[in-house]
């Protein structure tokens, strides 16, 4: 099972370096955001709307590097109706700010790092978040997943989308801390 698991790790590095990854145009640091690319149909309105009223766009823009797994607007629609409408109402910022902080990992953490970190632990990788708690990722097939602490878990569809001191990883569902 080792020997297999170290050829699966063989495999995927070589489709890294070899440029194989969906790495498409993400999401632009907030203080450069604008409607995506012509043909790429992915947006990040919530995240960086959420990312404005909570004032982590500061943090990331006056420091860094950060790795921030990003929610589409798609996987925003996912969460239960009206739970980011909540989210962002004045009086509920300081969930919000948890939310979105639970999504950013100091430092840059490109799809090879990641990939390499997987090899190291067997299959299974975790990284703190900078709001303080672990993200567990593991590989299924040739897939980075990432599960929170309550076992929901997301796939990264597009990585290694690098703008300013944040490097960005499309992520198809939104993730939640346990301290919410």
């Amino acid at each position: 099972m080792k020997n297999r698991f170290l050829t699966l790790c063989s495999v995927l590095a070589l489709t890294l370096s070899a440029g194989q990854l969906k790495a498409q145009s993400g999401p632009v640091a907030p203080e450069t955001a604008e409607k995506p690319a012509a043909g790429n149909s992915t947006e990040y309105n919530t995240l960086m709307r959420g990312l404005k009223a909570t004032q982590l766009q500061d943090i990331l823009q006056s420091s860094g590097p950060f790795t921030v797994f990003a929610p589409s607007d798609a996987a925003f629609d996912k969460m239960d109706p009206g739970s980011m409408g909540e989210l962002l109402k004045p009086e509920n910022r300081r969930e919000l700010r948890t939310v979105l902080a639970y999504h950013i990992v100091a430092g840059e953490l490109t799809a090879s790092r990641i990939l390499r970190a997987l090899c190291r632990g067997e299959g299974a990788a975790r990284f703190t978040t900078i709001q303080g708690e672990e993200l567990l990722a593991t590989i299924e097939g040739s897939d980075i997943i990432l599960t929170d602490c309550s076992g929901n878990r997301a796939r990264i569809v597009n990585a290694d989308s690098n703008r300013n001191n944040l490097l960005f990883h499309e992520i198809d569902k939104v993730i939640l801390p346990g301290s919410l």
